[in-house]
């Protein structure tokens, strides 16, 4: 079970404090501290797929693990909910918003274009500290899958793809890339624990970096795009492997 979610009475999940959330309500700052606490522990738990598609949302259980009332937990809610990760029922309660299938191959293909123009950029500008960090993020990255540790290479890869984007000059381009790419992590943190996967993906981050580092502009986006098409491709697996997570 995730560190920062204890299950009470009839399984429903709760949030564990952190020690930020102890400051807030040791200190008695509320209102908008509070909120903006409780928002960024469940938006990190919605992505990172600690908390499931369709798994309910128990504010009270919620004010009580932060020590708070439950407006800042419901302010949060809602605006989770206007960026489509909660859904809010009427009489029936709050849940994690299933993954919506129709909009991935849309967000996988947004995603697409500004890396492609990323690792173009990085192929033609990154100097040797750049490359030898991404470099070094590879190893990250194998330590990772050598100790199992799937967080932790969900961790790497996003360091190497916000490496990618200070390597081309234009650290921007990550900024605006995970604006769109919410639902996407979810997906891809969901195909994660297949066998092979996480090496696979390694093998594709190598031959990014091989191609930037050649100085070979069209050959790190043909890099890319295999990495990155590999995830529209499996779409209709994690569908039938995982249905309760996912609406069409």
């Amino acid at each position: 079970m995730d560190s920062n979610v204890e299950r009470g009475a009839g399984g429903a999940a709760a949030v564990k404090r952190r020690g930020p959330s102890r400051t807030t309500a040791g200190t008695g700052r509320r209102g908008t501290s509070a909120a903006a606490t409780i928002y960024r522990d469940l938006r990190d738990a919605i992505v990172g797929v600690r908390r499931k598609p369709g798994e309910p949302i128990i504010e009270k259980q919620i004010a009580e693990a932060y020590g708070v009332s439950r407006t800042p937990v419901r302010e949060a809610v809602l605006k989770l909910a206007d960026e489509g990760l909660v859904e809010i029922f009427p009489q029936s309660g709050t849940f994690v918003a299933r993954i919506p299938l129709a909009g991935l191959p849309e967000a996988i293909i947004i995603r697409r274009v500004l890396e492609e123009a990323t690792v173009r950029f990085a192929a033609e500008r990154a100097t040797r500290s750049r490359v030898a960090a991404l470099r070094a993020n590879l190893e990250l990255q194998r330590e990772m899958e050598a100790a199992g540790d799937l967080e932790g290479f969900h961790d790497a890869d996003e360091a190497f793809h916000a490496l990618l984007a200070e390597a081309s000059g234009y650290p921007g381009f990550w900024t605006v890339t995970q604006q769109v790419k919410m639902h996407v992590d979810r997906y891809r943190k969901l195909t994660l624990p297949v066998s092979g996967r996480v090496g696979q993906v390694i093998a594709e981050h190598e031959a990014i970096v091989a191609a930037i580092a050649g100085r070979d502009p069209d050959g790190a986006v043909r890099a890319l795009v295999d990495h990155l098409d590999g995830l529209r491709l499996r779409i209709d697996d994690a569908r039938r492997d995982n249905p309760e997570f996912y609406v069409d």
